[in-house]
């Protein structure tokens, strides 16, 4: 007992001197249920995003007793890992469909602070995510979205920072590509507030693209001008910190279905065939499918392709989520973060390869 009690203890002790000496975020979201955080290290976490709590009213609503217990099993992972940030999360794709019209009043925006602080002091959490898609632009089909939104938004971090006070997280997710960030957010004065932007650099091709690219890319190509590094320029430009900007990974891959077998899938024609979590990709692109894997130098991404089949497969790896990592740190940004945790591995999955990556910084 006092053998294992030792070995706990320097876990710990080496989780938190690595996270001191990291000065990157490592972000989760986690859509799943309580009991299957056990068998994710969560050790090596900076943060863990619950997801999602909905709008009931103007109030963020967690609905169930399952989603309840998954917080609060959260919150108790800080025992494993004292530094870990829990932090609830509203909205989700296809869970803000009241968003647009509940803040845009100052009523609204004020009771959704409120129900904020409470659910927060009621669950010892550590601060809110806003993961609404999207202000100003179409999302979700049949959401509605205004211009206004976009001041909106800006009024509802306000909203939200005076109620909270200084020591609570303010965070949101923003759409990786040009059209979010030209439209979606005034960002010189929501970036004076929010502590974090997690950039969604995934789904920049998705399930209504009609021509195929890579997914999740750390960098455009002369076919993709859609990528990670595209959306940290442009926020850059617009004069967000870079401590302020954290990149997304992908936990998950899609698969498209192409016109022809021309550029081995890449940038043709296509529809969405699916999607399937990278605990089980290799399953499903191994080459007794008729898979066969590549490197792209250039995005440093990787894909897969059935050429019998013309499917497309675009997804993160380890080699690629190294190469977020490392860009991260090379450009002084705030971190990165990842949907979903559900999706990885139990044993040496992608969390791994962030935490190896950024350690070794």
């Amino acid at each position: 007992m006092k053998y294992k009690l030792l070995v706990s203890l320097l876990l710990i002790t080496g989780v938190i001197q690595a996270q001191q000496n990291n000065s990157i975020c490592i972000t989760g979201y986690y859509a799943g249920n309580a009991e299957r955080l056990d068998s994710f290290p969560v050790e090596k976490l900076t943060h863990l995003i619950f997801s999602f709590g909905h709008l009931k009213g103007n109030k963020l609503h967690i609905s169930n007793a399952g989603d309840t217990a998954c917080i609060k099993k959260m919150v108790s992972l800080k025992a494993k890992n004292p530094h870990l940030k829990i932090i609830l999360s509203l909205g989700g794709w296809g869970g803000c469909a009241s968003c647009s019209e509940v803040f845009s009043t100052e009523s609204g925006r004020n009771e959704f602070a409120n129900s904020v602080k409470e659910l927060s002091q009621y669950f010892k959490t550590d601060g809110i995510d806003l993961d609404w898609e999207y202000p100003a632009i179409a999302g979700y089909p049949g959401h509605r979205y205004t211009a206004e939104d976009k001041r909106n938004f800006t009024l509802l971090i306000k909203s939200l920072r005076i109620t909270l006070g200084k020591e609570k997280e303010i965070s949101f997710a923003a759409g990786g590509f040009d059209q979010f960030i030209d439209l979606s957010v005034e960002w010189k004065e929501v970036m004076q507030i929010a502590d974090k932007v997690y950039i969604m650099s995934y789904d920049l091709v998705h399930g209504f693209s009609t021509i195929s690219g890579h997914h999740t890319t750390l960098f455009s190509t002369p076919q993709q001008k859609q990528s990670a590094d595209n959306a940290v320029n442009r926020l850059l430009e617009t004069g967000v910190p870079s401590n302020k900007i954290v990149i997304g990974a992908a936990f998950y891959a899609r698969m498209f279905q192409v016109a022809d077998t021309l550029n081995k899938g890449l940038y043709r024609p296509c529809s969405f065939y699916r999607g399937v979590s990278y605990s089980r990709l290799y399953d499903s692109i191994s080459n007794d499918r008729g898979f066969i894997q590549y490197w792209d130098s250039i995005a440093k991404a990787p894909f897969a392709f059935n050429a019998e089949r013309r499917i497309l497969v675009s997804y993160d790896d380890a080699q690629s989520i190294k190469e977020k990592t490392e860009y991260a740190i090379r450009r002084k940004l705030g971190g990165i973060m990842f949907w979903q945790l559900a999706d990885d591995k139990f044993n040496n999955g992608l969390l791994n390869a962030i935490y190896k990556a950024a350690a070794a910084k």
